[in-house]
């Protein structure tokens, strides 16, 4: 008897020695792909549409419960459908474990079993107090929604994930505006497409998000296209972000001064390179096939390449046409021919009458102009067209260009291709580089316009005393013209050179000048860190780092 009782203690003080972790499994999962509709409705409320793909660890627990974060407590809980593989489940909201406002889905006999993947689709039908007055303009309402997410604890691996806003009925191409994207691999900004019921979507993807991390997003829309109503005014605390209950939490965190500096820091860098994004959103609208026929420097506009570059072109462009002739370069100044020749485009002749203007003022002024037609008839050639596509189209252009310049093999040919290819090739990013990279080594044939460009060059027959003028004819042992050249290098940077002449002389601040026609062709839009917390769906958990703490807290469930 003695020995029985002996034995039974021993196994229970082995059993106890062992972790729990070892005597009981727990969750453990990867969220394989995630695509969720944000449906911001024509009465002011949202409508959510989450399917889910999961991956049940062989370790772990058999999936049960799914927490579902949600924005706040404005939701009606009889509206959510939820399925599981497309069989029905039902959702309680007292069932939810994650933090802030939720629910669960009790997936009951339809439960994920270790090893096995499934696919949770929620439909929540309406959530309401999830609009908020723009900061940065009054007339607009600010939408932002923030991805629900599961505890770091349960979920690994990497999720390719896609969140779609459908704005309001009858917004217009040109009206809305999207944030600033999501910190991480997200792009820059959306794609803009039409949904079946012609509403403006934005889409964000990611292949390579998480489920761990609550990601946000938001747009912004004139208020007339929702009830006056459904504009939700947040008091003083909500407007910083904080919950009055969370508020002794928040205080915990400290550095309460250092946040809001921190998210102050991070709306100025976003805002500024939001600013160089100058065209107008309707130029993304979904099309249908490539716009052939726009000239380079209008391709340019189509892959919004940096204005500073764009203006060097046109300049280049009307010094080919024999239109001006660069008589000083610092400051930059054109004599203008007269009369003009017949070939010039629009774009081309206010260029040219723009730098007649003898203040920089009045000449960045009529600059500013020259490139807002210039965006604005882009968008109207593009009207229909695929811009995904037509950028593609004329990335292979610019590059069989670079392609058809390396591939010369004499410096003859090389200068010729380059000259026949300049305006494609200077739509290269990274043109600078490529040009020095090409030209590097060797003699460089100069065009006949280069006398125009550069004032120190041959005028007349007279010859500019450094570089040495060497004689050369053009083409494999025919006769032709003789050119004369300098070397690649110093040909290199005085193309870059020009550009940064435009820079620093002509534009003065690229920023500033964009800036200013980013406001004309397409406003900037607010920050998303700046009001509209609580229209986030989650929001950062309440043990999480101070940088979350002014956060709604939902989500970081199972």
């Amino acid at each position: 008897m003695k020995y029985k009782i002996f034995s039974t203690l021993v196994l229970i003080a082995i059993l106890l020695s062992i972790p729990g972790s070892a005597l009981a499994q727990d969750y453990y999962f990867r969220l394989d792909k995630e695509v969720i509709h944000v449906y911001w409705n024509e009465d002011g409320s949202m409508s959510l549409d989450y399917v889910m793909e999961f991956y049940n660890d062989p370790s772990g627990h058999s999936i049960e419960y799914v927490d579902l974060g949600l924005p706040n407590y404005s939701y009606d809980l009889f509206s959510i459908q939820a399925d599981v593989n497309g069989h029905s489940v039902s959702v309680s909201s007292s069932d939810y474990e994650g933090s802030g406002s939720g629910v669960a889905v009790v997936l009951g006999g339809r439960a994920i079993p270790a090893g096995q993947t499934g696919t949770v689709h929620v439909y929540v039908s309406t959530v309401s107090n999830v609009l908020y007055t723009d900061t940065t303009d009054s007339k607009y309402a600010s939408a932002v929604f923030g991805t629900s997410w599961f505890g770091s604890a349960y979920v690994y691996g990497s999720t390719d994930m896609t969140v779609v806003f459908h704005l309001p009925p009858g917004v217009q191409p040109d009206e809305p505006r999207w944030h600033s994207s999501p910190s991480g691999d997200w792009p820059s900004e959306p794609d803009t497409k039409l949904d079946s019921e012609g509403r403006i979507t934005y889409i964000w993807h990611n292949p390579d998000a998480n489920g761990h991390t609550q990601y946000k997003f938001g747009a912004s829309f004139p208020k007339s296209y929702v009830p006056e109503s459904a504009i939700y005014s947040p008091g003083f605390l909500e407007r910083l972000g904080i919950d009055e209950e969370d508020l002794m939490g928040l205080m915990c965190c400290g550095g309460i001064i250092g946040l809001i500096a921190f998210v102050t820091w991070g709306s100025v860098v976003s805002t500024r390179k939001r600013k160089m994004k100058y065209l107008p959103p309707k130029i993304r609208i979904e099309g249908h096939g490539i716009k052939r026929g726009l000239t380079a420097i209008e391709a340019a506009i189509l892959m919004e390449r940096p204005m500073d570059k764009i203006l060097t072109m046109i300049l280049f462009a009307v010094l080919k046409k024999e239109a001006a002739t660069v008589i000083k370069r610092d400051p930059l100044t054109l004599e203008i021919a007269d009369p003009l020749p017949e070939n010039l485009r629009p774009y081309e002749e206010e260029f040219i009458q723009a730098f007649a203007a003898k203040r920089k003022d009045s000449r960045r002024k009529q600059l500013r102009e020259v490139m807002i037609k210039l965006i604005k008839g882009v968008s109207k050639k593009m009207k229909g067209f695929s811009h995904k596509e037509s950028v593609a189209y004329y990335r292979k252009i610019m590059e069989r260009a670079w392609q058809q310049v390396e591939a010369a093999d004499t410096p003859e040919v090389k200068s010729q291709q380059f000259d026949e290819n300049m305006g494609w090739t200077m739509l290269d990013k990274d043109f600078d580089n490529r040009t020095q990279d090409v030209f590097r080594t060797g003699p460089v044939f100069v065009p006949m316009w280069w006398g125009r460009y550069d004032p120190g060059w041959s005028r007349s027959g007279s010859v500019k005393t450094a570089p040495k003028v060497v004689p050369a004819s053009i083409g494999g042992g025919r006769s032709a013209t003789s050119m004369p050249s300098l070397p690649g290098g110093e040909f290199a940077a005085s193309m870059v050179t020009g550009i940064q002449g435009f820079s620093s002389d002509v534009v003065g601040s690229v920023t500033d000048f964009t800036s200013s026609i980013t406001n004309k062709t397409n406003p900037v839009p607010k920050s998303s860190s700046s009001g509209g917390y609580r229209s986030s769906s989650g929001g950062s958990s309440c043990a999480c780092a101070c940088a979350g703490c002014a956060c709604a807290c939902a989500g970081g469930g199972r």
